[in-house]
C-alpha cells in the first residue's frame, strides 16, 4: 500500500509520492459531550513519512514547502490550500480524499542516527464552515 498526495495553492503546489510517505489518518470529529449527533464536526488528516535526501541534482524534498506553508499566518489567504490524497494498493487507486480548504494545526519533523535523514508529521484540519465541500471516494476498481 502507498499514498500520494498533492497540495494545491499559495505560490507553488507540492506532491509526496510512494517513496516518502508512510501512513495517511483521516479523522472526524465530533465533541464527546453530546447526546445526539452534532454539527460541530471537524476533518483532520494525519500524514507522516521520511524526508528524502535530494541527489543527482533534484530539487529539494518536497517537505522543505510542507515546512514552509506550516509557518504561513492565519491572516494570509494562501494558508488554505486544496489536498488531494490518493490511497494506493496493488497499483490501483482504492480511497481518494479532497480538502477544499485544509491548513495546517501541526507539522513536526525529527531526526536521529538511526532513521537516514529524518522524519515527519503532518496534521491538516478542513475549515470546518467548508465541511460540506470535502470529497471521500472509493470504489474505484468496480468501474
Amino acid at each position: 500500500m502507498g499514498f500520494r498526495i498533492k497540495i494545491e495553492g499559495g505560490t507553488e503546489s507540492i506532491e509526496l509520492g510512494l517513496q516518502s510517505l508512510t501512513q495517511v489518518k483521516f479523522e472526524t470529529d465530533t465533541p464527546n459531550d453530546s447526546n445526539a449527533r452534532s454539527t460541530d464536526v471537524g476533518m483532520a488528516l494525519a500524514i507522516s513519512g521520511k524526508i528524502l535526501t535530494a541527489v543527482d541534482g533534484d530539487e529539494a524534498d518536497a517537505t522543505l514547502k510542507l515546512a514552509n506553508w506550516s509557518l504561513v499566518p492565519a491572516e494570509k489567504a494562501d494558508c488554505y490550500r486544496k489536498v488531494t490524497v490518493e490511497v494506493i494498493a496493488a497499483e490501483q487507486v482504492v480511497r481518494e480524499i479532497y480538502l477544499s480548504n485544509a491548513f495546517v494545526v501541526d507539522y513536526k519533523e525529527s531526526y536521529g542516527d538511526t532513521e537516514g535523514v529524518g522524519t515527519f508529521k503532518l496534521l491538516i484540519r478542513q475549515k470546518k464552515d467548508k465541511n460540506n465541500l470535502v470529497e471521500y471516494k472509493g470504489g474505484f476498481g468496480l468501474q
